[in-house]
């Protein structure tokens, strides 16, 4: 049964947010320094209970999911060429632990909460990522997701074994065919009525019900068959975060939920129509996509708390880990240019026309020039997406209007600190945006998968590309292989 998305008042339908909670297994993920904080417990990554904590804050306070960033090379632009000196003292995204491992604990001392994990498709093998998730998607009983990249670091790359990154679109073109791979294994590798678990014949699988999959293609040759029984969703629930053309055509095509950034609504108007475009183009329907658009909060008990408690993070914050940060997500070296520099009028026409566009958008700007230390100002509150601070009311006030302007479903929202950030919003704006039934004030129903949660389906629904390759009970061959 899926859950409701929208509540009745006095014969209107309002319709309520997906509200996700952003973080990574590191300990500074968007806000640069901002461990040291009292109220960030993010230098205990190393630690399950930090995590099984923050499950259990998050599954009460009724949050859809926790979503869980990765990367799987340094930050190594700033003061580079490869240097991660400046990432270190900020422990900003370095180091990170795989975050898929924290899933079975925290999904052990939760009931509700959906667990999204990030993992590349270009450096991991599509045969051992299909186990992990159908492992993962066991033990958590069907509550995991599976955030696909392409990954976009050269310090990536080259760990991997490449001298140069894989180009853009090509990163695209091998994601199309795995995707083709895991969904043969994950969906055409067992035939439904596969398990038999019978004690009293013995037989645990049917020895008709598992096929190789046999796919060879320009990428991939994987034999097959899955090394793993299907998991309650069998396929993952599929989360996707490209943005650019190459991106927005994988996600329209692949994923069920679409994670999007953008400085403003009307911005973020565009980008969510154009997925739904492109996921009409593939005969899907458009619905059946959850676009999620980043967002970080700093909300209190009033405007003028939220306020100092916005100047007391920037004391906290760290220059060279927020340029570092800044590098990584740009290839930008600010190193190279002065520090009183406006970037306003930089000659980098790159830089100029970031800014440009902050300066257009962010609160507050005031015609103030764009220096690195402003820079690292902003970056210090939740890195480049859009961010909104102020007691409950006028948090809530601009949720909804992002909500209803740009057409998403829901957020993410980032953390200065964590989990003293999760904490305020649950205490100060959920129970406003659930005054205004935004949010729901429970779950519908207990313990069902991911994909129940947001498509009200445990597998994948028809018009999506990976159905075409279920084995259905009581067929001798896959769809696919007939």
């Amino acid at each position: 049964m899926a859950e409701e998305s929208a509540s009745q008042t006095n014969g209107t339908a309002k319709k309520e947010m997906i509200l996700n909670a952003f973080v990574m297994n590191t300990p500074s993920h968007l806000a640069a320094g901002l461990w040291r904080h009292p109220r960030s417990k993010t230098d205990n990554y190393k630690k399950l209970s930090f995590w099984t904590d923050l499950a259990q804050t998050l599954d009460k306070g009724n949050f859809h999911a926790m979503f869980i960033a990765d990367t799987l090379g340094p930050y190594d632009v700033y003061k580079g060429p490869a240097n991660v000196v400046p990432a270190l003292g900020a422990g900003a995204q370095f180091p990170v632990n795989d975050p898929l491992y924290l899933v079975p604990a925290m999904a052990a001392v939760t009931k509700n909460l959906i667990f999204g994990v990030t993992a590349s498709a270009t450096y991991e093998k599509p045969y051992a990522l299909a186990r992990r998730f159908s492992t993962v998607d066991h033990l958590a009983e069907g509550r995991v997701a599976w955030n696909i990249v392409t990954s976009y670091l050269d310090s990536a790359a080259r760990n991997h074994g490449l001298k140069e990154q894989i180009p853009h679109d090509e990163r695209y073109a091998i994601a199309h065919e795995y995707m083709d791979v895991v969904y043969k294994l994950w969906e055409g590798s067992f035939r439904d009525d596969a398990v038999l678990a019978d004690r009293e014949t013995g037989v645990y699988i049917a020895s008709d019900a598992v096929r190789q999959i046999n796919h060879k293609g320009k990428y991939f040759e994987v034999p097959g068959p899955h090394f793993c029984e299907p998991s309650p969703q069998r396929t993952p629930f599929l989360f996707q975060a490209g943005v650019s053309e190459a991106g927005n055509g994988f996600g329209g095509k692949h994923g069920e939920a679409i994670f999007v950034g953008g400085q403003t609504p009307e911005i973020v108007k565009k980008t969510t129509d154009n997925i739904r475009e492109v996921a009409r183009r593939e005969g899907r329907d458009p619905s059946h996509i959850k676009v999620i658009v980043g967002i970080g909060v700093i909300v209190a008990a009033t405007d003028e708390e939220a306020e100092v408690q916005r100047q007391e993070f920037i004391k906290y914050s760290n220059q060279e880990g927020a340029l570092a940060l800044f590098g990584g997500w740009t290839g930008v070296d600010l190193s190279k240019h002065a520090d009183d520099e406006d970037f306003l009028v930089s000659d980098s026409p790159r830089l100029q026309s970031m800014v440009r566009r902050w300066n257009a958008t962010v609160p507050g700007t005031d015609n103030q020039p764009w220096t690195k230390r402003r820079i690292v100002e902003y970056l210090s509150l939740g890195g480049m997406q859009a961010k909104l601070v102020g007691g409950p009311k006028k948090v809530a006030d601009e949720l909804e209007r992002w909500f209803d302007v740009s057409g998403v479903d829901g957020f993410n929202l980032a953390h200065v600190v964590n989990p003293g950030t999760f904490e305020d919003i649950i205490q100060y704006l959920l129970p406003e945006l659930q005054r205004r039934e935004r949010f729901r004030q429970c779950v519908k129903e207990e313990g069902v998968t991911a994909r129940e949660v947001f498509l009200g389906s445990k597998r994948l629904l028809d018009d999506h590309p990976g159905s075409k390759f279920k084995w259905n009970a009581g067929e001798e061959y896959p769809s696919y292989q007939k």
